[in-house]
């Protein structure tokens, strides 16, 4: 629990430099970053890496060395991203890879925060009656109706 409370504040914090910073990415150095935080870098290493996802909306690019760097892009958010996302989906998606998809849109201002609570509530394993099976792809059908609306009135 304390590692998944960790990587949340440190995903907060980069996304927080990202908007104080008024730009559309963020260059910060591993090392110091693990250094606020008093942990590995490796920790660093593994919220950038699902955290800070394509599938969220996020390039990272970085240099490794002396002076290395890690610049975080905000991607915009497009038709094409929306329906990558529809393709990824597949047949069947479980909960928390939709709540995941749900936030990456809510991070981008898609979608309001009602509107992530609305998709959330529908596509909880509460709330469906069948099978886990049956329910993943009840779930993903959905959710890519969700999306297409999304994507149509963009």
């Amino acid at each position: 629990m304390a590692m998944a409370r960790l990587s949340d504040l440190i995903e907060n914090f980069i996304k927080e430099l990202m908007e104080e910073a008024g730009k559309h990415y963020v260059e910060i150095q591993r090392n110091e970053l693990a250094n606020v935080f008093n942990c590995a870098p490796s920790q660093i290493n593994y919220v950038l890496e699902t955290r800070f996802t394509i599938d969220r909306g996020y390039i990272i690019e970085s240099k490794r060395g002396g002076g290395g760097y890690i610049k975080i892009y905000k991607t915009s958010i497009s038709n094409n991203w929306i329906n990558k996302i529809i393709e990824n989906i597949g047949d069947n998606i479980s909960e928390s890879k939709a709540r995941y998809y749900i936030d990456a849109l809510l991070d981008h201002n898609i979608i309001t925060s009602r509107e992530a609570a609305l998709m959330k509530a529908v596509v909880n394993d509460k709330i469906l009656p069948f099978s886990q099976e049956d329910n993943n792809m009840l779930r993903a059908l959905l959710l890519k109706a969700m999306l297409m609306e999304i994507a149509r009135n963009k």
